[in-house]
């Protein structure tokens, strides 16, 4: 990797949050917000590639690997979305070192809402990609269905990673997980996918990972199915709030987001047509414009946020 590619994809560290954390210090101009991305499930820092190096000139920003996902391996620790939250709180508190703006996509969406209603004193403002939320009786992608329901079997769940992973190559698996997501392979920059396939081939402890994958695919299964504790976690929120959400996403469904919305009429809400799951890769240009213009508009109400 040449200095320059380095320096598009920041300075990665490792810091001890009960347990080895990677993340990558994208760097910012002094005195910006500090901005923490927080990936989905299968995600990690490479999900923010495209996005980080747009958001550099307004704000520092930081991208995590929760524990077991990306460069963290898990060891011995539990992996669920409630055990990720308090690893996320440590990580604002101890690596940050200031309030932040949350970002999170997917799963890291459904964490940093937590997060947000847990510790409010850590985050001045939310912006939610595609967010793992609760809705109404929803009609899934019969595919993504199919999946999670394996998922969620104990033993089973298990032997669908290990066969998926026998069977394709690292280059197939990522460009299956990106159509999954509604991304065309094909449309990414190159360094995207190749760095991509080198996390999977570096990966140490493969059985621990996918232990992780799984506890974490559901507790975040049994969060949607009974939101009760969810929903009042997202009623507290006082700090602005950026919905975002890709009308073609086949994971989390355009109406349970539209739901959301409509119960939190002071979040703003902003529908992306023809995007699928990941915006951040799908479209970064749009979402960054979107996203810096955000960060603008609120900065007075973020700073309230902080006294």
């Amino acid at each position: 990797m040449t200095e320059a590619m380095r320096g598009t994809f920041g300075s990665s560290r490792t810091v001890d949050l009960g347990g080895a954390v990677h993340y990558v210090d994208f760097g910012g101009p002094d005195g910006a917000p500090t901005v923490v991305l927080v990936h989905g499930l299968g995600g990690s820092h490479l999900n923010w590639d495209l996005l980080a190096p747009l958001l550099r000139p307004h704000a520092r920003v930081l991208a995590l690997d929760l524990p077991g996902f990306g460069r963290s391996e898990p060891g011995d620790r539990r992996t669920t979305v409630h055990d990720n939250v308090k690893v996320l709180d440590r990580f604002l508190r101890e690596v940050a070192g200031t309030p932040v703006v949350l970002i999170g996509n997917s799963m890291g969406g459904m964490i940093s809402i937590l997060q947000t209603a847990a510790s409010p004193e850590t985050v001045t403002g939310l912006v939610l990609l595609d967010a793992a939320v609760p809705g109404p009786r929803r009609a899934l992608d019969p595919l993504v269905a199919v999946v999670f329901a394996v998922y969620a079997i104990p033993m089973v769940g298990e032997r669908f990673l290990w066969m998926r992973r026998k069977r394709s190559t690292p280059l197939r698996q990522v460009r299956d997980m990106l159509r999954l997501c509604g991304v065309d392979p094909d449309e990414l920059p190159p360094h995207t996918i190749d760095r991509s396939i080198t996390l999977i081939e570096q990966r140490e402890d493969v059985p621990g990972m996918d232990k992780a994958f799984l506890s974490a695919a559901r507790s975040l299964l049994r969060l949607l199915v009974d939101p009760r504790r969810y929903r009042r976690a997202m009623a507290s929120i006082e700090v602005p709030v950026l919905m975002v959400q890709g009308d073609q996403d086949r994971l989390v469904p355009v109406a349970a987001a539209r739901d959301i919305a409509g119960r939190h009429p002071d979040w703003e809400y902003l529908e992306l047509p023809g995007v699928g799951h990941v915006p951040q890769l799908q479209v970064p240009g749009e979402l960054a414009t979107k996203l810096i213009a955000w960060l603008e508009a609120t900065a007075e109400a973020r700073a309230a946020a902080r006294t």
